[in-house]
């Protein structure tokens, strides 16, 4: 089973989910309201890193050649 997909649809949920964190929050907040900013900026990146890794392994493990044994020596 290719691990790409997955991953993909992972960094897509956490980077819409950061989105609305950091959005939910008003301008000027108070210390609670401005950690959760804080952590949906770092969720918003976090997942446009998972994304991007999802993407490399989905298009690495896509080209996978067959192992031909050449047993004629």
């Amino acid at each position: 089973m290719k691990s790409g997909i997955p991953l993909i649809i992972i960094g897509t949920s956490m980077f819409i989910l950061g989105l609305i964190l950091f959005y939910s929050t008003p301008g000027k907040t108070d210390n609670i309201l401005e950690f959760i900013k804080n952590m949906g900026t770092f969720v918003g990146l976090s997942g446009m890193g998972v994304t991007l890794a999802g993407i490399l392994v989905y298009l690495i493990s896509k080209n996978e050649q067959p192992i031909k044994e050449n047993y004629d020596v």
